[in-house]
């Protein structure tokens, strides 16, 4: 009984020395008797997590770091992308295309309508001229053009003729009998929902029998003055592609546009087809590009060495 008695005791003025001791440590730390601690920061005095300045400063940086990165910084992994040497490759293109005597030049669709008709009748022409060049030489198209201006091209003019005589206007030009049917079915749409003009956009253009994106990015740079895309014909799908002015090979001119409109600045898109349809028909040839009469030889990864100009001077298209 004693025993049991003693060991009471004993557990008991340990428990009192421990609350004690306890209360001493709260007071120490600036603790009140009957009173909740108050919150510790990472700067507040007694806090035992707290880290030690240096740490803090660390960890700051370190934050500093990462929002500084993510809101001033460009990832390289994300930046745009464009071909290697291309300003340099344009510069010489340019001086290879500065006497403009490529056929697209003297013969191309901003040269195929008649400058004293009305505006409406002028751009009326345009949209023609580009039906009519699909798959043909400008050669083709500038003389079908002045057969059926000599007839009277106005939509009223066409709405009249019939389709033997439009016919035999436009032959040669590739693919002359669905071209027939495309010119009358274009300008009934032209008369009936465009009050004789021709639309202004390229949505409402594709609408239009006959008339493709190229032809639609071209109608509205020709004859409205407005920049709504590139004309990617065969020549500008062909040298992009051999240029590597694409990211990876295309396939269509439809695709070569969407990539070329992906890094080349909107200033040069309306001079970049006059360009290359031009450096196309002389120069980098769809067949025995002449390569050695190339100022980018040097710098284009598709060039060939030894082929002349003298070979092809009757390939131009």
């Amino acid at each position: 009984m004693l025993t049991r008695t003693m060991k009471r005791a004993t557990a008991a003025g340990g428990a009192a020395g421990k609350r004690a001791a306890g209360g001493r440590r709260a007071k120490k730390a600036g603790v009140q008797d009957g009173c909740a601690p108050p919150c510790l920061s990472d700067n507040a005095p007694g806090d035992p997590t707290a880290k030690p300045p240096q740490d803090r400063e660390r960890r700051s940086r370190r934050r500093g770091l990462v929002i500084e990165y993510e809101s001033d910084s460009i990832d390289p992994k994300t930046s745009r992308w464009e071909p290697q040497s291309w300003e340099r490759q344009l510069e010489n293109i340019r001086e290879m295309r500065k006497n403009k005597d490529a056929p697209v030049d003297q013969m191309g669709a901003d040269k195929c309508f008649d400058r004293d008709a009305t505006p409406k009748v002028m751009r009326y022409q345009v949209l023609m001229s580009l039906l009519l060049s699909s798959q043909t030489k400008d050669q083709v198209t500038s003389a079908a053009m002045e057969k059926l201006r000599g007839h009277g091209l106005s939509p009223e003019n066409i709405l009249h003729t019939d389709d033997k005589t439009l016919g035999e206007l436009i032959y040669p030009v590739g693919f002359w009998k669905s071209k027939v049917k495309y010119i009358k079915q274009t300008t009934e749409l032209i008369v009936r929902q465009y009050g004789g003009d021709i639309p202004d956009s390229v949505a409402e253009l594709v609408k239009l029998p006959g008339i493709g994106p190229k032809m639609a990015h071209l109608i509205m740079d020709i004859a409205w003055n407005k920049v709504s895309g590139i004309g990617v014909d065969t020549h500008v799908h062909r040298i992009a592609n051999r240029l590597k002015w694409v990211k990876k090979e295309t396939k269509a001119p439809e695709e070569t546009r969407v990539a070329l409109e992906s890094w080349l600045p909107r200033e040069l898109w309306s001079e970049i087809n006059w360009l290359l349809v031009g450096f196309g028909q002389q120069v980098c040839l769809p067949v025995s590009p002449c390569c050695s009469d190339c100022l980018n030889q040097g710098v284009c990864p598709s060039a060939r060495r030894g082929r002349s100009k003298a070979k092809a001077q009757n390939k131009a298209q």
